[in-house]
Parts: C-alpha cells; sequence; structure tokens
C-alpha cells in the first residue's frame, strides 16, 4: 500500500501540528479522516493522531479506514441514527471515555438531548443499570459543558422547546 504524508491536522492554525507520521494514501482513509473529524471534531482527531506510535499507528489506521471510512461513510443509515446505534452499544460495553466522545459526536450530527436520554434509557432495560448510570453521569457532563460553550442564540436545538420523556406508567393491581 503506498503511504504518504497526509496532512492531520485542521486548518485552524492556533492548533498544534501532528508529528509527520506516513498515512495510508488511500481514498478510504482520506474520506474516513473527513467524517471522523466532522463527528469527533478536530480537537480530538489530532490528539488520537498525534498520540500514534509504531506500535498503535496500525489501529489508528484501522479505525480511520474502516470505522470512519467505510462504516460511517456509508449512505444507508444518517450519521444521527448512526451516533444514536453508538451510544446504545458503547452503553452495553461500559466505555465512558467513548460514551463522552460519541455524546459530542451525536449532538454534532443532531441529537437532541432528549433523544439522548431516550437511547439511555433504553439501554439501562437491555444492557443494565449500572451501565446506563455511567453513561448518564458522562453524557450529562458533556451536555452541561456543551450548553455552556455554546450561546443559545446560535444553537438551533435551544429554540426547540425540550420534550419530557414519556411517564412510565405502572397498571393498577385490581
Amino acid at each position: 500500500m503506498a503511504r504518504t504524508k497526509i496532512p492531520l491536522k485542521s486548518a485552524k492554525p492556533r492548533q498544534k501540528a501532528a508529528p509527520a507520521a506516513q498515512w495510508p494514501d488511500t481514498e478510504l482513509f482520506r474520506q474516513g479522516l473527513s467524517v471522523r473529524r466532522e463527528v469527533l471534531g478536530d480537537t480530538y482527531v489530532d490528539k488520537a493522531l498525534a498520540g500514534a506510535d509504531d506500535f498503535n499507528r496500525p489501529l489508528q489506521e484501522l479505525v480511520t479506514e474502516y470505522c470512519w471510512g467505510a462504516v460511517w461513510g456509508r449512505p444507508g443509515l444518517p450519521r444521527k441514527t448512526r451516533s444514536l446505534l453508538n451510544l446504545a452499544m458503547l452503553t452495553a460495553l461500559n466505555r465512558p471515555h467513548e460514551i463522552e466522545a460519541h455524546t459530542r459526536g451525536a449532538l454534532r450530527n443532531g441529537c437532541t438531548p432528549a433523544e439522548i436520554s431516550e437511547v439511555l434509557l433504553q439501554a439501562a432495560i437491555y444492557c443494565g443499570v449500572p451501565a446506563a448510570v455511567d453513561s448518564f453521569r458522562v453524557a450529562r457532563a458533556v451536555l452541561a459543558e456543551e450548553t455552556a460553550n455554546k450561546p443559545a442564540a446560535k444553537s438551533a436545538r435551544a429554540k426547540k422547546p425540550a420534550t419530557k420523556p414519556a411517564r412510565v406508567t405502572r397498571p393498577r393491581k385490581g
């Protein structure tokens, strides 16, 4: 496979350049890198790629090409749906670090806090309450941080009225 130096950092001038590394010169890698940046953000991706060394570089290549290029790049599901699925699966696997990154990605992909909450509630029933408790804790911290960092006037989601999750009622004994 041909390798070339692909610019890893975003166009933002204030970010540190990732170390020069030989990354695959394939359309799949370029597509994956683009999708990965759009969903997770430049800061997250730059940090992940800058930390690549001879030992873990193959994993970064695999994740970028196949996770982000081959799967996230497919047209069969909207990114919003993929984000909600990921939150459920990551809850099942009890991966709080990934829940944090993918909660931010879900917001970028147009998911609302109410939709994120519903997915985590669904996961609680099918994946286990302890895993969902951790996911709620991490997602709540991200939502609070993202809300604090974003002016309400610029956020289209801030203009929508919040919807409350449906209340669960139990049948009466009788």
